[in-house]
């Protein structure tokens, strides 16, 4: 199961490397800072990450039964700001259509805001072999896309152009709007990945392990007392003395 759910997810990533390619391509008819804006976006900068954390660990599934914590902690991350982008974008095109204003979603554009990101919560909630993430990787989550709006809103004083409306001082009424625009935008994202995180937690062990839940394994290498051995406790594994793996058995 766990093998073919990581051919699945070497699959999403190679139709999300096709999408940016052909989104690309589609941005860059508008002009000649097209290129510098589209890696400007907050969306595709997270569907960036994503394509290259699906061949990452679509690799590691196929090569070992669990994902490591640091991995749980880049999914936990990435999913979160892959569905906060679709979340977001999809606001901004009710706003554009409810003002009458005109706005063109082509094929590619819909498989980075929409499909993908679905497909990231999918694979968030059933792909086997991740263990529980933990409640401390919540404090990475604001990270990035702080780092992101600083970023942005340098460049934009440079520039002249901002990837979304209400980070642009000249389309919101006041200081004080975009403070809270931000803080909502970031309260968001932090909700979202501590609900990922919360239905991560409770999951039922078999879903998180790829094995049934209340199984367990042990495995002691015969010889002397000085001997490793190996026990694995759902989704965990240590090494452990023989003796100590003895009292697992």
């Amino acid at each position: 199961m766990r093998r073919i759910a990581a051919v699945v997810r070497l699959a999403a990533g190679v139709v999300g490397l096709a999408a940016l390619a052909l989104h690309l391509d589609y941005s860059l008819g508008s002009g000649a800072s097209a290129l510098p804006n589209f890696f400007s976006y907050f969306t595709m900068q997270s569907a960036m990450a994503a394509v290259l954390l699906w061949f990452v660990s679509g690799v590691r599934a196929l090569r070992r039964p669990t994902d490591p914590a640091w991995l749980v902690t880049a999914r936990l991350l990435v999913t979160g700001y892959q569905i906060v982008s679709g979340a977001v974008y999809t606001v901004i095109v009710l706003e554009a259509v409810a003002r009458g204003i005109p706005i063109q979603v082509p094929v590619s554009s819909q498989v980075l805001h929409y499909w993908l990101p679905a497909y990231a919560l999918v694979d968030w909630l059933a792909f086997p072999g991740r263990g529980r993430p933990r409640w401390r990787s919540l404090a990475l989550v604001p990270v990035f896309p702080l780092v992101w709006g600083g970023f942005t809103m340098l460049r934009g004083s440079v520039v002249g152009w901002y990837p979304y409306f209400f980070l642009d001082p000249y389309q919101v009424e006041s200081p004080a709007v975009f403070v809270l625009y931000s803080a909502a935008v970031l309260t968001f994202i932090g909700v979202v990945a501590a609900l990922l995180a919360l239905v991560g937690r409770i999951l039922p062990p078999g879903v998180r392990s790829g094995r049934p839940a209340g199984k367990e394994r042990s495995e002691v290498a015969p010889g002397g007392g000085d001997e490793l051995g190996v026990v694995e406790v759902r989704d965990r594994e240590r090494v452990l003395a023989a003796h100590e793996a003895d009292e697992h058995r």
